[in-house]
């Protein structure tokens, strides 16, 4: 078993994405290969590059306002307490047009944080 402070957890090298944050909360470091949990912030104004991966996410949000731009590019705002499903390949992109950190926990399959 394995108890984790975010507090103590270190950030992860996020160069080229100044206006995100992300910690490797539980991971392939900890001896989880089959789940990887992280938790993401993006500042207030920043995003997440319009992307897609081969695996799907989990995300549950934590703390501020913001929102997910799906596919069409239609965007839906999220606040704390909502989750999402993004599937394998689905085009997707966070923003925060909030005062606020926007927060979010993400567990994705193993494979995807290598």
């Amino acid at each position: 078993m394995i108890i984790k402070r975010l507090a103590d957890t270190p950030f992860a090298d996020m160069t080229g994405h100044g206006d995100i944050s992300k910690q490797i909360v539980i991971g392939p470091e900890d001896g989880s290969k089959e789940v990887v949990l992280r938790y993401f912030k993006v500042a207030p104004g920043g995003s997440s590059p319009h992307h897609r991966h081969d695996f799907p996410h989990l995300v549950k949000v934590e703390a501020g306002k913001g929102i997910i731009v799906d596919p069409q590019g239609e965007e839906h705002p999220l606040a704390p307490g909502d989750y999402v499903y993004i599937h394998d390949n689905q085009p997707h992109c966070f923003k925060n047009r909030g005062q606020e950190s926007f927060e979010f926990i993400c567990v994705v399959p193993g494979r995807g944080e290598g």
